[in-house]
């Protein structure tokens, strides 16, 4: 069974992947490109679990996890080529989501 892998782990595996190729990361624009697409691809997939529009018979079936796992791919290919810690972007994030929202949702009743 395979371990879990920290943010910054998963950040070097993809850098690791990357660096084996003579072309190295896309520039900035072209990944944002690939991020809109990969996007795009997500969408059409929960439209077709979710939504009215259901596959047609000629479609791949795709999973949810495999498109939210391409989209994941190109953002840390992102973060990489710009020297962003995902951890610290989501631990940013996630302090101001904190303190801005605190009183923003109905906090569920605690159970004892």
């Amino acid at each position: 069974m395979e371990s879990s892998k920290n943010m910054e782990e998963l950040q070097q595996e993809v850098d690791l992947y990357i660096s084996s190729f003579k072309e190295g990361y896309f520039p900035p624009m072209e990944l944002m490109a690939r991020l809109t697409e990969e996007l795009g691809e997500l969408s059409r997939e929960v439209q077709h679990v979710y939504g009215m529009k259901k596959k047609k018979s000629s479609e791949a079936v795709r999973s949810l996890e495999e498109e939210t796992g391409d989209l994941f791919f190109v953002l840390v290919c992102f973060a990489n080529s710009q020297g962003i810690s995902l951890e610290k972007a989501l631990t940013t994030v996630m302090d101001k989501f904190k303190d801005r929202d605190a009183d923003r949702w109905t906090k569920k009743e605690e159970t004892q």
